[in-house]
């Protein structure tokens, strides 16, 4: 079956089982490996991309559901000289990457949550990247990642509430 949609911002069509995955779709027949397979059940998410303008687990969406829509990718997120943006650079810095498997779909999740809320608080990031689990950070280091960037945006820091 050929499936027509946009991918990272350009025209794709591909041939392709009707019953495969969109996470399938896009590693094993358009080589977008950086959307990673971790638990293909929708738990972790390490498949996470957008699908006109939400983050979706990958794994759970079959390939025909794509017809005619959006899809960006970790691959379609960069910055205007097509190296990493300011959320990808804020992560390197913050030392939000180590194994680097999360990575991809925590910047997926935070991209959404960018632009969804464009100055989110503390609580507003830890809950837009819930979604996804990793198992070497700890989540402080990410959140720490989102909030410089939001503070590079010209995001005003959270207010701290004392006791």
């Amino acid at each position: 079956m050929e499936i027509r949609f946009t991918l990272n911002g350009k025209p794709t069509a591909v041939d392709v089982p009707p019953d495969i995955t969109l996470l399938r779709l896009l590693r094993d027949y358009l080589d977008m490996t950086g959307t990673k397979c971790g638990c293909e059940i929708g738990e972790c998410g390490a498949c996470s991309v957008i699908l006109d303008g939400e983050v979706v687990n990958s794994c759970l969406v079959l390939a025909p559901q794509v017809e005619g829509r959006r899809v960006v990718t970790i691959e379609g997120i960069r910055g205007p000289d097509g190296g990493p943006n300011d959320l990808q650079e804020a992560f390197i810095e913050a030392g939000a990457i180590q194994c680097g498997f999360c990575t991809p779909g925590m910047v997926v999740a935070a991209t959404v949550l960018l632009r969804k809320h464009g100055y989110p608080t503390r609580e507003q990031i830890i809950e837009g990247i819930s979604g996804n689990l990793c198992r070497c950070t700890g989540y402080q280091q990410i959140v720490e990642a989102i909030q410089m960037t939001v503070l590079r945006r010209g995001g005003l820091p959270e207010k701290e509430e004392h006791a």
